[in-house]
């Protein structure tokens, strides 16, 4: 295969990367300078080599445990579960939760065949089991995949004796009731709390 072809189908294969993406890209690259190219190259090569999972929280690290997990500071009896490595960076960008994670790496999907086996659901139940945990807050999208794989857990959690709490969803700071969508806005008013 042509080596510029063999670049193109393989920068399909990254999420949302399509055709005439991968090609644009591909073109930037052979335009860059050798050395960004190697440099971009080590990079793939070395973060595949150097991080693995924690063995804790299933976060990306070069470090097991991981950073996060090390962290006295932290609330080790506060777990915040989210879907992929990508959220707990979000929630982390906030500032406000000091607890510790644990990352699904998915979420449930029948219609694409990933059940509860294809999650890290067993490891979550098994830290539940083996430390002092009080409370899990669950952090999963406020998608139907989402949704039910936090009623899932809920299912798995609550006979454990934790507290659960589901992340809110409703009107986003800075929008006004009369822009947003009719599905945000029922869910705002069902979640709507006591101040």
């Amino acid at each position: 295969m042509n080596p510029l072809d063999r670049l193109i189908q393989g920068l399909t294969k990254l999420p949302g990367i399509g055709q005439k993406t991968a090609t644009r890209l591909a073109f930037h690259l052979l335009r860059a300078p050798a050395d960004d190219a190697r440099e971009l190259a080590d990079a793939l090569i070395h973060v595949k080599s150097t991080l693995r999972l924690c063995s804790d929280c299933l976060a990306f690290t070069p470090e097991d445990p991981c950073a996060i997990c090390r962290d006295p500071r932290r609330d080790h009896a506060t777990i915040c579960v989210v879907e992929q490595p990508a959220d707990l960076s979000a929630i982390e960008s906030t500032g406000v939760f000091r607890g510790v994670y644990h990352i699904l790496h998915g979420v449930l999907a029948p219609l694409e065949g990933i059940g509860p086996d294809d999650l890290k659901v067993r490891e979550l139940l098994t830290r539940l089991k083996t430390s002092r945990i009080q409370e899990i807050f669950v952090a999963t999208n406020p998608t139907v995949e989402g949704e039910a794989t936090a009623t899932y857990l809920a299912g798995l959690v609550k006979p454990l004796g934790c507290k659960l709490t589901r992340i809110a969803s409703g009107i986003p700071v800075g929008s006004e009731v009369e822009y947003t969508n009719h599905q945000t806005l029922a869910v705002a008013i069902q979640e709507r709390r006591t101040f």
